[in-house]
């Protein structure tokens, strides 16, 4: 937990950040423990890792041309329902890990995003303000994404969007009431100091709650998932020429509210 930019060890009360945590009303015993006070938990040792803040999602459900000068900068039209596909849960890793460049790969790229975390189980909601209250919080992410894999070696999405390292998450979830406008946040990206991304969520197409209410429709979403909700202009894929990520590069992204990333580019 953090509070006042300090880490906080929670481990005593709670297993961790998951589907039971969710499900079991952690977030009310969590804010039950901070009207008590913190100041009997113990730090966390600053030289310690930092995690993704979901420990492992049960599912990580993306959205794909969610913003309206990406589509335009891949030549796509604006789709008139959300494009769904998904990521492997265990490409989740913490926000500040490596991302490791697969052996194979020719053109993996970057994709800032905000992630949307599942409170409660959902299934059938019944609409699009209701569905806001199956909204836990948020987060940042960085989708990255294989394109060569993506586009070019047959099948969907999902073989470029799932390898190892390929969803850091975090560093932390902001619960819903401090985000009172998810629609209307800053968010950066940049590589090597260059920046790259830069744009608002309130350029989405389907917003947060939408896209909760519609997924519904065809799945249950469950306590502890994530749903990652498309990526501004400005990827690799998009430049003139492409400029995809290599070993050594720096990407380093920003969301108003959620904290900062800050990843190294590695052979895997």
């Amino acid at each position: 937990m953090l509070v006042a930019g300090r880490r906080k060890d929670c481990s005593a009360a709670f297993r961790d950040w998951d589907r039971e945590f969710f499900r079991g009303g952690g977030l009310a015993q969590l804010r039950e423990l901070l009207a008590t006070g913190v100041d009997a938990l113990p730090d966390v040792p600053p030289e310690a890792r930092w995690g993704a803040p979901i420990a492992r999602p049960g599912k990580v459900v993306c959205i794909g041309l969610n913003y309206r000068d990406h589509a335009a900068e891949t030549g796509a039209a604006l789709p008139t329902e959300p494009l769904v596909f998904m990521k492997a849960a265990n490409a989740t890793v913490g926000p500040y890990d490596n991302v490791l460049i697969p052996r194979l790969s020719e053109k993996t790229d970057y994709e800032i995003e905000l992630a949307v975390v599942i409170g409660r189980d959902a299934r059938y909601v019944g609409s699009v303000e209701e569905a806001s209250s199956y909204i836990a919080g948020y987060a940042l992410a960085n989708d990255v994404s294989e394109r060569h894999f993506q586009k070019e070696r047959g099948g969907q999405m999902t073989k470029g969007k799932s390898c190892d390292t390929f969803f850091p998450l975090g560093p932390f979830v902001a619960t819903s009431d401090e985000i009172p406008d998810p629609l209307n946040l800053s968010m950066r990206l940049t590589v090597n100091g260059q920046t790259r991304q830069t744009a608002s969520t309130g350029q989405m197409v389907f917003g947060p709650a939408v896209l909760v209410h519609y997924l519904s429709q065809f799945m249950t979403l469950e306590a502890g998932d994530v749903i990652s909700t498309g990526t501004p202009a400005g990827v690799g894929l998009g430049r003139k020429p492409p400029e995809y990520l290599k070993a050594g590069d720096v990407m380093e992204l920003a969301i108003e509210g959620l904290g900062e990333q800050r990843q190294v580019c590695a052979d895997a």
